[in-house]
C-alpha cells in the first residue's frame, strides 16, 4: 500500500488574489541597482566573459565557473545574460582595465570577469564586477581559495557577492538542500534521504531507502538534520550528524509516535508532534539533557511546528476550531491565536529567516497552493496553484521559497518562485523528489 506524507504525518489529505507583479529596472540615479517596482520590465542584462586561466592548472575551471555563476544568476528571473557571441570586447588579463563602450555596445548594464589559477589540489578563483554604464567598479575585487575538490562552492560564493551587490539583499547560492528521492512504482515507492546543492547538482544519497523517510530539517548550523522514518513500523523521529551519518533516535517514548520535528532557532532545542491515545500535541525537547516539555494540551491535532527567527513564538497547523488553520503561540507554549482567516484548509507553515513572513500551504476549491501572509495574518497572497503544491521551504535570504509539485497521475517534483509569485521553476534532480528542507548558507 503507497503511504502519502499527509497520510504519514497523521493529517487530513486535503490541507487572495495574487500581488502585483513586482518587475526589475536600473536605479535612474546612482549606483547599479535592481529595483522591485510595479510593471513589466526585462531583467537585468549582464556580461559574463570566461574568467581568465591565470596557469595550466585553472584551464580546466576558468569555463565551467562562468557557466555555474551565469546559470545561478539567470534562474532568479532577476538578471539576463548576454551570450559570448554578442561579446565585442574580451578579457584576457584580470588586471587590464575594462574598455566600458565594448560593453555598452551590446547593452550590458553590469559585467563580471574573474581570474582562476590551480595547482598541487589548490585553486584561487578572483573576480570583479563593474557597472558599465556609470564606467565604475562596484565594491572590491574579491577572492577565494581552497580545494580543487571546492570549485562550484567558489563559484556559489562568487554568485552570493554579485547578487548582494546589485540587489542589496543576502545571496543564497552557496547552501544546500535535503529531500526524499523517491524511485519505484507507486504502489511500492522507495523513499531516501538525500542532499545536493541548491542547483542540483552534487546528489548524495543518506540513507539507504529500506524504510520510509519524511520531513528533514537542518540545523540552524547547517550540520545536522532531523527528520521522520518509519523503520520500526511506526512515526519516530531521528538526528542525523551529516559529516559521519550516524543518527540517533530522539523523544523515543513506548506507546506513542513522533513526527514533524525542526530545531529551534539556538539548535539544542527541537519542537516535534507527539501523538498518544488518539490526540496529537506539540512538545520541546532540549537535546542535551532529554528534557520534555509539552506545549499544547488540546483534544485536536497540533502539527507542523516551526519557530520564529528569535526563538521567541512558535507557528503550527492544527484542527482545533473544526478545519485545518494556522496559529501562534508563545515558543514556551501558552495561548494560541489563529492567524489563518481565508477560506480554505492552511498547513506545514514556515516562519521566514527574515521574520516578517509566514509560507504555508492552502487547499481550496480542489486546488492547492503556496503561499505567505504576515505573521499576524494580514496580507495573505497566493503564489501558486496546482493540482498539489505543498511543503515550503525558505531560501536563506527570505527571497525564494522551494516545494514540492505533484500533478494528477505524476510523480512529485521540487520547484522554487519568488515570494512575488514569479520565476517558478522546476529545480533538477536525478528521480522524483519531495519535501525539500533548505540549508543555512554554508559559511
Amino acid at each position: 500500500m503507497r503511504i502519502s506524507r499527509r497520510q504519514a504525518m497523521l493529517m487530513p489529505a486535503a490541507l487572495a488574489a495574487a500581488a502585483a507583479v513586482p518587475a526589475i529596472v536600473r536605479a535612474q540615479s546612482g549606483p547599479l541597482r535592481i529595483e522591485i517596482t510595479e510593471g513589466v520590465i526585462e531583467p537585468l542584462p549582464f556580461a559574463l566573459p570566461a574568467f581568465v586561466a591565470e596557469n595550466a592548472g585553472g584551464q580546466q575551471y576558468a569555463g565551467e565557473l562562468g557557466r555555474v555563476i551565469a546559470a545561478n544568476l539567470v534562474n532568479t528571473g532577476l538578471f539576463r545574460e548576454i551570450p559570448d557571441s554578442a561579446h565585442i570586447g574580451r578579457i584576457t588579463s584580470f588586471d587590464a582595465s575594462v574598455a566600458y563602450a565594448d560593453w555598452r555596445a551590446i547593452n550590458a548594464q553590469a559585467l563580471i570577469t574573474g581570474a582562476v589559477s590551480a595547482s598541487g589540489g589548490r585553486m584561487t578563483v578572483k573576480f570583479r564586477l563593474f557597472d558599465v554604464f556609470s564606467g565604475q567598479q562596484m565594491g572590491d575585487g574579491l577572492q577565494f581559495a581552497g580545494g580543487t575538490e571546492s570549485w562550484r562552492r567558489m563559484a556559489h560564493k562568487v554568485s552570493d557577492a554579485v547578487y548582494s551587490r546589485i540587489t542589496g539583499e543576502g545571496g543564497y547560492f552557496d547552501s544546500r538542500v535535503v529531500f526524499v528521492a523517491e524511485t519505484g512504482p507507486r504502489d511500492n515507492r522507495r523513499k531516501q534521504l538525500a542532499i545536493m546543492d541548491q542547483d542540483g547538482a552534487n546528489v548524495q544519497y543518506l540513507t539507504d531507502g529500506n524504510a520510509l523517510v519524511f520531513a528533514p530539517r537542518f540545523s540552524p548550523g547547517g550540520e545536522r538534520i532531523l527528520f521522520t522514518s518509519y523503520d520500526t513500523g511506526f512515526p519516530r523521529i531521528y538526528l542525523m550528524d551529516l559529516a559521519s551519518l550516524r543518527r540517533q533516535a530522539l523523544a523515543d517514548q513506548p506507546g506513542t509516535m513522533t513526527f514533524a520535528p525542526r530545531f529551534a532557532p539556538d539548535g539544542r532545542t527541537v519542537i516535534y508532534s507527539l501523538s498518544r491515545g488518539g490526540t496529537t500535541d506539540l512538545y520541546s525537547l532540549e537535546i542535551g539533557s532529554s528534557r520534555i516539555v509539552q506545549l499544547t494540551n488540546a483534544p485536536s491535532i497540533a502539527t507542523a511546528p516551526s519557530y520564529a527567527p528569535d526563538g521567541s513564538r512558535i507557528v503550527f497547523e492544527s484542527d482545533r476550531s473544526g478545519t485545518q488553520q494556522l496559529y501562534v503561540m508563545p515558543a514556551s507554549g501558552g495561548n494560541a491565536q489563529r492567524i489563518s482567516a481565508g477560506s480554505g484548509r492552511y498547513g506545514t507553515p514556515v516562519w521566514s529567516p527574515r521574520g516578517d513572513l509566514i509560507a504555508f500551504t492552502k487547499s481550496h476549491q480542489g486546488r492547492f497552493h503556496i503561499g505567505v501572509m504576515r505573521t499576524d495574518g494580514s496580507q495573505e497572497r497566493l503564489l501558486t496553484a496546482s493540482f498539489l503544491d505543498e511543503g515550503p521551504t525558505w531560501a536563506p535570504n527570505g527571497r525564494v521559497i522551494m516545494f514540492t509539485r505533484e500533478s494528477a497521475g505524476g510523480d512529485p517534483a521540487l520547484h522554487s518562485v519568488d515570494i512575488s509569485g514569479r520565476n517558478l521553476r522546476r529545480v533538477p534532480t536525478p528521480t522524483a523528489a519531495s519535501d525539500p528542507a533548505w540549508s543555512p548558507l554554508l559559511g
